[in-house]
């Protein structure tokens, strides 16, 4: 048959291939849409676990969701209020005095005894450094990536605006939406699906809010540590510690990093300080704080959130590396209970 009408097997072909490129054009321009969904989506997963945490204490879901959804707006509200603000001002003024504070670090006796030791490579690192965090490009590569998510600052202000309205959306749709979206299952595998999809939902809202958990004790940690240092900038750096820490495993070790190079600048004394402080955290996190805020949350090998944070932070910088790991955790869980049972079955 395909023989007889080349012509017209040409020309469907053709139009296959015409018609999967223009709908990955317009998947690229919906991206930021795309994506802000998505950042909803497990936001309201990650508010899901407060919510029932009001109901097993006799509240009423309606009330629960109401608390939440409050809560929200006054955390939200708060931090571009109050935080926001201070934060922007001391980000602006970090980066403007980074020269200058690199200038007096080089006039220091031991910077210039370790260069010299070192035929110059140390000061070319810290040089090295100094350029990275003051280029623009580094900032506007960890907002938004390959996306551009965050590149102007409106367009960061409507996207943050339009993750917002929906996660409050969500979170106050959250059943008759998953009920609705449970009819479109044939009956026959109805219940099936729908336990498994509730005990994925549970598990990557557990797991995100229990990293924003962590992540918070680390930040506040971060703040009182770099205080008692006499670090300057300190809350900046704090709440670039929030975000970064949101990243298991490799996070909290690239905050310690950072935060001892920049103590640097104060002194030696100021970084041993940091450096120790932030070594007896990783094992307070490691073996107190994260078994019990993460014990009923999935488990991701740390391999899988290398990679899931490398994919995610490729295509979307930070925002997009946050995401992709409870995506992992949520592709892990469908692999554990569905995948490897079925081949077990078989």
């Amino acid at each position: 048959m395909m023989g007889q009408r080349p012509f017209v097997w040409g020309l469907l072909a053709t139009a296959g291939v015409l018609v999967t490129l223009a709908l990955a054009a317009a998947l690229i321009n919906l991206s930021s849409v795309v994506f802000s969904v998505f950042a909803a989506v497990f936001i309201t997963l990650g508010l899901d676990p407060l919510v029932r945490w009001f109901q097993r204490r006799g509240m009423k879901r309606g009330w629960a969701i109401l608390t939440v959804i409050i809560l929200f707006i006054l955390v939200i509200g708060g931090m571009l209020g109050v935080v926001l603000p201070i934060v922007i001002t001391q980000a602006a003024d970090f980066i403007t005095s980074l020269p200058q504070l690199y200038a007096n670090l080089q006039e220091q006796d031991w910077f210039k005894q370790l260069s010299s030791d070192s035929d110059g490579v140390f000061a070319n690192l810290y040089s090295t450094f100094v350029d990275f965090i003051t280029d623009p490009a580094t900032w506007a590569t960890v907002g938004g990536g390959a996306l551009n998510v965050g590149f102007a600052i409106i367009g960061g202000i409507s996207t943050a605006f339009f993750i917002f309205i929906l996660t409050i959306y969500f979170t106050a749709t959250l059943d008759s939406s998953k009920a609705a979206i449970y009819t479109l299952v044939s009956a026959s595998h109805r219940d099936r699906v729908v336990d498994y999809a509730e005990r994925i939902m549970q598990n990557v809202g557990r797991y995100l809010s229990g990293m924003v958990v962590l992540a918070f004790f680390n930040a506040v940690y971060s703040l009182i540590l770099l205080t008692i240092a006499q670090v300057p900038f300190a809350l900046v750096i704090s709440v670039a510690a929030f975000f970064i820490t949101l990243i298991p495993m490799i996070g909290t070790v690239l905050t310690t990093i950072f935060m001892t190079v920049l103590a640097l600048f104060v002194s030696p004394t100021a970084a041993g300080v940091v450096l120790v402080g932030m070594l007896i955290y990783m094992q307070v996190e490691a073996y107190i704080l994260t078994p019990r805020v993460m014990n009923r949350a999935v488990q991701v090998p740390g391999s899988i959130v290398l990679i899931a944070a490398l994919a995610g932070g490729t295509l979307a910088g930070l925002p997009g590396a946050l995401v992709a790991i409870p995506v992992a955790a949520g592709i892990l869980l469908i692999v554990k209970e569905v995948v490897v049972p079925w081949k077990a079955r078989s």
